[in-house]
């Protein structure tokens, strides 16, 4: 059954859309099989049927308490009342006991249905982000990140609260109304009959209300999905937006979202909190029915007064689970919802790690007819062909937009062609290991990412069996040694969130030792010192000439100064290339690059 999603209208922020070449199209999915989610759900619970038991021991044992405990009040009225012999104090003990035992059955249903829940919830939150890691790059690349986030938060802690106070209130309110009618009808069952009238009323408000209350829960959650994402998007974005002066347009679009999550919840908590008052107004009902009807037939002798009065409690018993399903509908609908989100993320495909180990000799890199589209008909690469010999750097210059950095993505599988070939060694990526491909490439990417670690660690993020010579060398190698010594720990700094606390320029020298601590046989620079200042340019310059000695290279430069060096600089144009050669060679064919060249240093515009 295809997947259907609401009707949710997307805003974009401008300069705020998540990074990724797929960014735009992003959009938020929604499930709509309630009954797969439960199933799948129950799954779960299945893992831990030790604790399932014991809750519902709890529960049925309380039950049973519950249940009993009118009757034996009904026995001290009528020995009061003198229409029935017995002792009244053994009786009025043996009710406290009852009610007591009640009480401690109660508490321990909610110590187990708490540990309960966070050991369900620990599982879900550790298999969805297993999935996370696991996804390829391209889902991350075209699903908003705040909504990711609010699967991992919002969603699994609605499942959370649902397990461990609406369930219990579920199986308790179930195995009630079972209980508390057998006896009523035990007792008298002509005044169980016209107890049970009222539960036509009730069936039918449920009825009218949970499927308003299940829509506007869902469309509540996919907003709030869109809400965060906004959010998440204007903080990563904040110097942008100021920058630019849209403070306006994104407090507007973030109202406006916010407004209609705002409706929809608004809408959701109607729904669900008005099945409370609709289900008390009921109740009530009955009970003039029993206070009529079970006085007639007190007259005539049918019952005592006792009964009466345990008829009023069994009433109270029998209308209160309904009552607490009504109001925890609304919890079980969100819960759901939450839950057929979450299970679209772990239903995903895995990025498929399998195939040929890699077993570089020389590392040539040959890109042959090559096709490639993020969205369909929207082609980035057309016809591509590029042989970049083994050991030698090859610079991809041209306008933003013209695909340099689609290359990078097709040549480390974050995406996957459309046609054509591309091989290394004469051996086809597209039948090779993403592991093993992936081991021999190291990467510099425009955008640095650091992580809230040590500056040690970052750098043996790149080999995991980097000794403390390899990260000096390669801290000596990227100009950043002495950078790193000034830092108050050293190597052992705490670095903030995406390195917040050092520099720019200084998060990308980090990035740049990282790749000279992999080793790798391929090394790609996408815009590498495009956040170094030209003296710390220039000045690893030489380092980086070391690095890439011997050693396959790709550079991407809008700079033209970084790869005037390069052995083959080649020219790109709307996803094809248009110009190749080395630096002096394409100067004097006065073409396109020689026009990049002299808009870059001779002020001619273009």
């Amino acid at each position: 059954m295809p997947e259907q999603k609401p009707n949710v209208e997307m805003r974009s922020i401008p300069g705020m859309m998540n990074r990724g070449p797929g960014a735009r199209f992003a959009t938020v999915e929604h499930a709509e099989n309630a009954g797969a989610a439960l199933r799948r759900i129950a799954a779960y619970f299945g893992k831990e049927k030790a604790m399932v038991l014991g809750m519902l021991a709890a529960v049925v044992f309380g039950t049973l308490c519950g249940v009993y405990a009118p009757s034996v009040q009904s026995r001290a009225i009528d020995i009061i009342a003198g229409s029935r012999g017995g002792f009244l104090l053994p009786t009025v003990g043996l009710m406290a006991a009852v009610y007591l035992l009640y009480s401690v059955s109660q508490l321990f249903q909610g110590l187990i249905s708490a540990r309960l829940s966070q050991r369900l919830v620990k599982r879900m939150r550790e298999e969805l982000f297993s999935k996370l890691i696991d996804l390829p790059v391209k889902y991350l690349d075209t699903h908003s990140h705040g909504d990711v986030m609010s699967r991992m938060t919002n969603d699994v802690e609605n499942i959370s609260t649902t397990v461990s106070q609406s369930l219990p209130s579920l199986f308790s309110g179930v195995l009630t109304i079972f209980g508390t009618v057998a006896i009523m009808l035990w007792y008298c069952w002509q005044l169980a009959l016209l107890s049970f009238a009222t539960v036509l009323l009730t069936v039918l408000a449920t009825k009218l209300l949970s499927g308003r209350v299940r829509k506007y829960s869902r469309k509540r959650q996919a907003y709030l999905g869109q809400l965060n994402g906004t959010v998440e998007e204007m903080v990563a974005g904040y110097r942008t937006v100021v920058a630019y002066q849209h403070e306006d347009i994104t407090t507007e679009n973030f109202c406006s979202t916010s407004d209609e999550l705002t409706k929809a919840g608004i809408k959701t908590d109607i729904f669900s909190g008005v099945m409370g008052p609709i289900m008390n107004c009921i109740g009530n009902i009955g009970f003039v029915i029993i206070a009529a009807f079970g006085g007639y037939f007190s007259i005539n002798g049918f019952i005592s007064v006792g009964v009466i009065s345990a008829f009023i409690v069994y009433a109270k018993q029998f209308s209160r689970p309904i009552n607490e399903i009504a109001q925890v509908y609304g919890q079980l609908q969100t819960a759901i919802a939450g839950a057929e989100r979450l299970f679209i993320v772990l239903d995903e495909q895995d990025e498929d790690m399998s195939g040929e180990p890699l077993e570089p000799r020389r590392a040539a890199v040959e890109f042959s007819h090559v096709d490639f589209a993020y969205a369909p008909g929207r082609p980035v690469l057309r016809d591509f062909t590029l042989q970049v010999p083994p050991g030698k750097k090859v610079a991809l210059v041209g306008a933003t937009g013209s695909g340099k950095t689609t290359v990078v993505n097709l040549l480390m599988r974050f995406y996957d062609i459309d046609s054509g070939t591309i091989r290394i060694d004469g051996q086809d990526i597209q039948k090779m290991s993403r592991v093993s491909l992936r081991k021999n490439v190291a990467i510099v990417l425009q955008d640095t990412v650091l992580f809230s670690d040590t500056v040690r660690k970052n750098l043996e993020y790149a080999r995991d069996n980097a000794r403390m010579d390899d990260i000096e060398k390669a801290a000596e190698l990227s100009h950043c040694s002495e950078m790193i010594q000034k830092l108050p720990e050293g190597y052992d700094t705490l670095l903030a969130a995406s390195g917040a606390n050092i520099s720019q320029g200084q998060r990308q020298l980090l990035a740049i030792a990282r790749a000279f601590v992999a080793d790798p046989k391929i090394l790609i620079l996408d815009e590498a010192t495009s956040n170094v200042d030209t003296r710390t340019e220039k000045a690893i310059q030489g380092a980086m000439q070391k690095i890439m000695e011997d050693r396959t290279s790709i550079v991407i430069a809008h700079r033209l100064s970084t790869i005037r060096d390069a052995d083959i600089i080649v020219v790109m144009d709307r996803g094809e290339i248009v110009e190749s050669g080395s630096h002096d060679e394409l100067i004097k064919k006065r073409g396109k690059y020689y026009d990049l060249y002299k808009t870059q240093y001779a002020g001619f515009a273009t």
